[in-house]
């Protein structure tokens, strides 16, 4: 037996603007006929990268991230501006949060990352072809950079050590 899923919405309310995200109150009718509501975090969306250096390493940031209260391991990321080419995102924040730019990038996939009340998806992106150049941090970032090897980082994963949805879902990628 198969169901009906989809949802209509009826109405949506917008109840937060921030700089970058809205919190809206969807009226919706449930596949049922019924009305529900659904909170809703609207996202531009964000680019990842995993970027390979010639020997193999990988480049994470490690940074304080407020909404967990503590600092994570992740692979470089950031939200598109508006209108932005993701691909061209993605080598922005590569040079941005680590200073390296790439002679090589590709699109390996994107990932929704938390369905169930926001309506981000991240494009996960390869770059290799590396060269060092200048950070350029926004003026609210503090990143100190670290190089580790896949293995290195699958083995974090399964500790523990790594806790960040889109790098773990970017390490199945590669």
């Amino acid at each position: 037996m198969s169901f009906k899923l989809d949802e209509k919405t009826l109405q949506e309310d917008l109840k937060y603007t921030g700089d970058f995200i809205k919190v809206v109150r969807s009226t919706v009718e449930l596949p049922d006929g019924r009305v529900g509501y659904r909170d809703i975090v609207r996202h531009p969306g964000a680019v990842a990268i995993v970027a390979i250096k010639d020997n193999g390493m990988i480049l994470i940031v490690e940074q304080f991230r407020k909404p967990v209260e503590k600092i994570l391991l992740e692979i470089p990321a950031g939200k598109l501006d508006a209108g932005e080419n993701p691909m061209e995102a993605a080598k922005r924040e590569l040079e941005e949060e680590t200073g390296y730019s790439c002679s090589n990038i590709q699109y390996l996939g994107k990932i929704a990352t938390a369905p169930g009340f926001c309506d981000e998806y991240i494009g996960i992106y390869k770059a290799t072809g590396l060269t060092k150049g200048e950070t350029d941090f926004d003026d609210d970032e503090f990143i100190n950079l670290k190089e580790f090897t896949l293995e290195e980082l699958k083995d974090m994963v399964r500790q523990g050590k790594i806790e960040d949805g889109k790098t773990i879902a970017a390490l199945q990628f590669i």
